[in-house]
């Protein structure tokens, strides 16, 4: 039975997970760059992490949270061991050991993702209309800790990391109070798919959950240059306090967060999702033009346009997987759209990024982002094109 008191619950839930996140997640690029002096496919590599971890991560949410615990007691557990592993990544400084260990973080921290979804879905009457409010809490976390951090100038030191560990390890402790859901027994015997969560790819049988699956996939790999190098970038060409300019991609999707039920009406998933990816046509378009003519107003111009794309897409696929799926695979499905983007897309991104970084950096150092972004630029127009033509929306979606 759902009970609308605890919407308060998972508001703060959705704060402390993103506040996590944007502790650290943005500025990297730019301590690992100027401070620990890591190459560009170093950089990318570290990115990368997030997406093996994705990868790995429908595996841990379907064998654990659906199968043998509450998903609130696996994301405790996930994230008090996470913030042991934010504290030792402030002590080293080689590439060789840093990268082990964020792959160790990462693997804690992105089950994460889908587990708060699914405690949300699961604790929402009808998650279409409220959904996207509970998630805006998660904004607010991610603007407040992109401003805390270029308040105190630490973009290039590794006090983002312990920020975000103590953070971490607070909602670790929170998430024992959320609420409690007993996984669901099965009579029938359970195979080996059943219980890695493999069982969620039949879902793919409905030719409109794939097609959306796969560009969920591809577009993430130009989003994971926005995410790799766009604080860099802005550094850079001097725009100052880089990680509160970036925030106003946050700003934005709160305000797009509040407006979303409605414009969903009249967009559906096919809409939404169009939008969003013609919205990020736009912002590389104008960081290449802005990095040509050098007016940072170009930049600044399009940098709330994230905002945007990150509700109308990942919100809209996010919902579009809760209505297909059953109850029993609900925590499988949020696990397998984590792996499609934040695994398999922003994994083959970050690789691209960061080896069109080094392609286009010369021996002095300099980097010619015009050119940079024109490769993301161009990768966004060709999904767009190919989302258009071959996603077609049930109107009445059902599960599968």
């Amino acid at each position: 039975m759902i009970n609308r008191n605890k919407k308060p619950q998972l508001s703060l839930m959705m704060f402390f997970q993103f506040f996590i996140q944007g502790s650290w997640y943005v500025t990297m690029s730019t301590y690992l760059g100027q401070t620990l002096h890591f190459t560009g496919v170093q950089v990318g590599l570290a990115y990368s992490t997030a997406a093996i971890a994705a990868i790995v991560s429908p595996v841990i949410v379907g064998m654990i949270a659906d199968r043998f615990f509450s998903a609130n007691r696996v994301l405790a557990f996930l994230n008090i061991v996470g913030a042991a592993l934010l504290v030792w990544l402030t002590q080293i400084d080689q590439f060789s050991l840093f990268f082990p260990v964020l792959l160790l973080y990462t693997i804690c921290f992105m089950p994460t993702m889908s587990l708060c979804n699914s405690i949300s879905f699961d604790n929402l009457s009808e998650p279409s209309k409220e959904f996207s409010r509970i998630r805006l809490f998660g904004s607010f976390g991610w603007i407040i800790a992109g401003i805390l951090i270029s308040l105190m100038n630490l973009e290039p030191l590794s006090t983002p990391f312990l920020i975000a560990a103590g953070v971490s390890f607070l909602a670790g402790l929170y998430a024992f109070l959320l609420p409690y859901k007993a996984p669901e027994k099965h009579a029938e015997k359970i195979t080996v798919g059943q219980i890695l969560g493999f069982d969620a790819f039949k879902l793919t049988k409905d030719k409109s959950f794939l097609v959306l699956l796969v560009f969920s996939a591809l577009i993430c790999i130009p989003l994971a240059f926005y995410d790799s190098f766009t604080n860099l970038f802005i550094v850079n060409v001097g725009i100052s306090n880089a990680a509160a300019a970036m925030s106003m991609g946050q700003v934005a999707e709160v305000i797009f967060l509040f407006a979303f039920p409605l414009m969903f009406l009249k967009l559906r998933y096919k809409g939404s999702i169009v939008a969003a990816i013609a919205a990020w046509v736009l912002m590389y378009g104008f960081f290449a033009l802005g990095a040509h003519t050098g007016h940072t107003g170009f930049i600044y111009a399009v940098l709330p346009l994230h905002g945007f794309c990150f509700t109308f897409f990942f919100v809209s696929g996010q919902l579009f997987v809760d209505e297909k799926a059953p109850s029993s695979l609900r925590n499988s499905a949020q696990g397998l759209i984590t792996f499609a983007t934040y695994g398999i897309g922003k994994y083959m991104g970050t690789l691209v990024a960061g080896n069109v970084v080094d392609q286009y950096t010369t021996v002095q150092g300099t980097y010619n982002w015009v050119s940079v972004w024109s490769v993301p630029f161009v990768i966004a127009v060709v999904m767009l094109a190919g989302f258009v033509a071959l996603f077609r929306e049930n109107k009445k979606s059902g599960s599968v």
